[in-house]
């Protein structure tokens, strides 16, 4: 049996979070009725013509400098020729031959924290076409052109990735990189974050690669990993077989889960890539990028390394918190309320986000404020509410939106701190226990632990655990 290899690249298309298109003012707002955000320039009407939109470059130049990038100084937009019926020009403005970036990398995590950087070929800006919408019988199709025109960067891997879960996690690592620094707002429900993937194998060992084929438009990490494992299994039983891997691209079916071929892939000369003459080229001077370097917000790698260092948080909730932008700006937040990171982290990430799996929701969309989980990490570390009750009313709060105190009057979850009450269910609980009395005074301490329980449990974990177990302990110590 020959043991493969798989050897894979991604085409990351990421929509720049401007509020107009790439070469007119139309709006990219998501979601407005169809074709009613168009204008002569991105319909292609005759005599219209293309002008860059400034802010569309300002953003692309931040995602290159975040990727650690080569920036050009002098680029040019060029024409990729093909016929669709959402391209309303025939042709897609791009970048081809002389992209404004170069180089740079993205940094992934392997076995035991060991770092591996997958280097980018390029960066270059270009418009998104438009959308078919096809009828369920098949019948007729019609178009939208609201996304024409809408501007993306293209941001092209060395083919360094071996597994689909490396290529899921490059991913995961580009987008959050993207979101942290604005330029992008990584929605891949919405099309604002895709990803086309090209997936090779060959006999382990060889230098030489194989025949790649394209995945179309992937948008999810889940997808992403399922399309390059079955097109991975897919060549390997083309070639066992004793047939060839035809070059070609192939799109991703997520509810068949399996993929289906598009079309013959096209090379470079199929596009008729010329300079557009409507375009001059773009300068990129060092000023410009140099005033946008220093305004660069922090990137998750500086972000996640502060976190540990300065709030002395473990490196792996470092990484939950800073995996989403987010949840990481939501962490900050209720630490200016509170400055309790390790409190504040645990009930974010026990809770907070377990509640959000469990609800498919996001951290934007919930109904506790910083503010609030900030006010129940202090009430835990004052030792006025257990652990219990802290879950419970924040589960209250995430459903309902009340703040801590109004769920602790609602569901009287007021602790109690009469050191008489406490005491009197304390001496029923030994009372009601001898046999555990016994082993605790004949040296079993693990059977606190038990009495402790108790007591929380009868006082429905209301009482005031410093007290509870302080008077346990005196009253299992005498004789």
């Amino acid at each position: 049996m020959i043991e493969f290899e798989a050897v894979i690249g991604l085409e990351v298309h990421a929509q720049l979070s401007t509020q107009t298109k790439l070469f007119c003012g139309c709006s990219t707002a998501f979601g407005a009725p169809p074709n009613s955000q168009t204008c002569p320039v991105c319909l292609a009407l005759p005599g219209a013509l293309p002008v860059p939109n400034e802010k569309a470059v300002e953003y692309a130049v931040m995602a290159a400098l975040a990727l650690d990038c080569d920036i050009q100084a002098i680029s040019e937009w060029s024409r990729k020729n093909y016929f669709y019926p959402d391209l309303p020009k025939g042709y897609q403005i791009t970048q081809f031959d002389k992209p404004y970036a170069l180089g740079g990398g993205v940094e992934i995590t392997g076995e035991k924290q060991t770092t591996r950087k997958i280097e980018l070929v390029r960066i270059h800006m270009e418009e998104d076409a438009g959308k078919n919408i096809h009828s369920e019988n098949g019948d007729y199709s019609l178009i939208d052109f609201n996304r024409a025109s809408v501007p993306l960067i293209e941001i092209v891997s060395q083919p360094q990735l071996r597994t689909p879960e490396e290529a899921a996690q490059y991913l995961r690592r580009l987008r959050q990189i993207l979101v942290s620094i604005g330029v992008c707002d990584g929605n891949m429900e919405q099309g604002s974050f895709r990803c086309d993937a090209n997936v090779s194998i060959r006999p382990r060992g060889e230098k030489k690669l194989g025949t790649r084929v394209e995945l179309k438009n992937i948008n999810s990490f889940k997808f992403v990993t399922q399309a390059i494992h079955f097109e991975i299994v897919r060549q390997e039983q083309v070639i066992t077989s004793g047939q060839s891997v035809v070059q070609e691209t192939r799109l991703w079916d997520s509810n068949a889960k399996l993929s289906k071929s598009m079309r013959r892939k096209e090379e470079a000369d199929d596009y008729r890539y010329f300079p557009d003459p409507d375009l001059p080229l773009l300068l990129i001077d060092s000023a410009f990028i140099d005033q946008l370097r220093r305004h660069l917000p922090e990137l998750p790698q500086k972000k996640l390394a502060r976190f540990v260092s300065e709030m002395g948080l473990s490196h792996y909730d470092a990484q939950i918190l800073t995996d989403d932008h987010e949840v990481a700006q939501f962490f900050e937040q209720a630490m200016l309320h509170y400055h309790a990171p390790k409190t504040l982290a645990n009930l974010l990430i026990s809770q907070v986000m377990g509640w959000m799996n469990a609800h498919d929701q996001i951290i934007n969309k919930i109904k506790i404020a910083p503010k609030d989980l900030a006010s129940l990490a202090k009430k835990i570390d004052a030792d006025e509410i257990s652990g219990k009750i802290a879950k419970e009313i924040l589960t209250e709060i995430l459903q309902t939106g009340e703040s801590p105190e109004q769920v602790m009057a609602k569901k009287d979850l007021i602790q109690i701190k009469d050191t008489s009450l406490i005491e009197a269910a304390a001496k029923k609980i030994i009372a009601d226990n001898p046999k555990q009395h016994e082993q605790y005074q004949a040296g079993k301490i693990a059977v606190f632990g038990y009495f402790v329980g108790q007591l929380m449990k009868a006082t429905q974990g209301k009482a005031n655990p410093g007290l509870a177990n302080e008077i346990l302990k005196k009253l299992l110590d005498e004789k």
